[in-house]
């Protein structure tokens, strides 16, 4: 009786925790507007203008995401 208790225990909590971690994903939106590969050509997304505030596309993104 008790193992099968600790079975329906483990179960329910891996349970919770699929649920959990899933539930943390990306939502499908961007931090910065600079980050979409839509505003990547934008003047505000490269310089000068992008400059002052650091949200120039090559700040926000790894070198190879550019190079793609």
């Amino acid at each position: 009786m008790r193992n099968g208790l600790l079975t329906i225990g483990l179960g329910l909590l891996a349970l919770l925790l699929v649920f959990m971690t899933s539930s943390c994903g990306w939502d499908g939106t961007y931090r910065y507007p600079c980050q979409s590969p839509e505003n990547w050509e934008s003047p505000e997304c490269n310089e000068p203008i992008c400059e002052a505030d650091g949200t120039c596309t090559k700040y926000l993104l790894p070198e190879e995401a550019l190079n793609e």
